[in-house]
């Protein structure tokens, strides 16, 4: 009896046939992901979205109101009503820091020694803007 070959023409043309289908839907489907991928983070920046004008509707609301407003003005700008005693409360300063102010060193602040150099450069003086950048 004669062997058959076990790669027909027919079954070339199929396996041809069925590649060309799976390469053709390829591209769509991974089309498809990538948009269903996208509409799921769409849907959460919406959600976001949605949650941040919540929020500023409240803040909106509370402002709105003439007593909250008045206890924040109490409490973050340290407002006094007309006619009433305010007081303010001084703190002592730290031991590990005598002063609140700029630190005082030996050195010129920054802008006496560029306004020096500017003014060493405009008088021709070399020397004094060398000595005034170290």
């Amino acid at each position: 009896m004669a062997k058959r070959p076990q790669l027909t023409g027919r079954a070339a043309i199929l396996a041809v046939v069925v590649c060309a289908i799976a390469m053709s839907l390829a591209y769509p489907v991974r089309e498809f992901i990538a948009q269903r991928r996208q509409i799921a983070q769409l849907e959460q920046q919406q959600a976001k979205a949605l949650g941040d004008l919540r929020a500023l509707e409240e803040q909106r609301k509370r402002l709105e109101d003439p007593d909250y407003v008045k206890r924040q003005a109490k409490e973050k700008l340290h407002f006094c009503e007309p006619g009433a005693k305010c007081y303010g409360v001084l703190t002592a300063p730290s031991q590990g820091k005598a002063q609140t102010g700029p630190e005082v060193t030996g050195k010129a602040p920054w802008y006496v020694t560029l306004w020096e150099s500017v003014e060493a450069a405009d008088n021709g003086e070399t020397k004094k803007i060398a000595e005034s950048a170290k």
